[in-house]
């Protein structure tokens, strides 16, 4: 059992997984959560390969929209202390937005989906979390400071909002709190069969580097906010984009 523990939400897959990966290669031990718990048993199976260290992974089925399940992650994470939270649950939820109760279900739905999530998990292990030292990371997108996504670019840019009065409270206890807020990532279940040749060619022309973002890239963000070196930061957005959207 390592020293530090780290809980990430959505890390069964993509970025999840890969900001998992880091933590686990950084010698944290690191509990996974997520909605499946095939995809999450895989997870945990190739995190521990690729860390050397048996047990350092584990993984808590929840769906965290629900109060109840929440709480799951507290009876797991036991008297340890949360040393790194990462906040990674979400997604692109589509709907049915021809009537009004259409459009009241997709927008209720983008925001359980990627800010109750995050809020009921750091509500829920907030007493757990290390002071001093405490770190708390919320995965973002480049639509929140861009835009284009309607409800989805909304529900993650109410993230950065609550993100600042996050870091606000906390500060004082020497926890700090920072989004990463990424920009296209290819290799993940984002888009699912929604991405074209046409769509991915558009969105890496739209960097300055020329290529598209990989998980590892949003990880290694992640890593440097949770470890020593970023204690003095924090109320911060870092945007991982490739140049996409330019600092502000």
């Amino acid at each position: 059992m390592g020293e530090r523990l780290a809980v990430v939400s959505g890390g069964g897959t993509g970025i999840g997984r890969a900001v998992a990966a880091g933590l686990a290669v950084d010698g944290l031990d690191v509990l996974v959560v997520g909605r499946r718990a095939a995809v999450l048993a895989a997870a945990v199976e190739r995190i521990s390969a690729e860390c050397g260290r048996a047990g350092a992974v584990r993984a808590v089925v929840a769906d965290l929209t629900d109060p109840e399940q929440a709480n799951l992650v507290v009876e797991a994470v036991g008297e340890r202390a949360v040393d790194v939270l990462v906040n990674n649950a979400g997604g692109y939820l589509g709907g049915e937005t021809g009537t009004l109760a259409g459009v009241a279900a997709h927008w209720r739905a983008n925001f359980d989906a990627n800010v109750l999530t995050a809020v009921l998990l750091t509500e829920a292990l907030r007493p757990a979390l290390r002071r001093p030292g405490g770190r708390v990371i919320l995965l973002s997108s480049i639509a929140a400071q861009r835009g284009g996504g309607g409800a989805y670019s909304a529900a993650k840019a109410a993230l950065h909002g609550w993100a600042y009065d996050l870091a606000t409270q906390l500060g004082p206890e020497q926890v700090t709190v920072n989004v990463v807020s990424p920009g296209y990532v290819a290799d993940t279940e984002f888009f699912g069969d929604r991405m074209t040749p046409e769509g991915h060619a558009k969105r890496v022309a739209a960097t300055l580097v020329g290529r598209a973002g990989e998980p590892d890239d949003v990880a290694a963000a992640v890593r440097y906010l949770a470890g020593p070196s970023a204690g003095y930061v924090t109320g911060q957005v870092l945007g991982v984009n490739g140049g996409s959207v330019l600092g502000r």
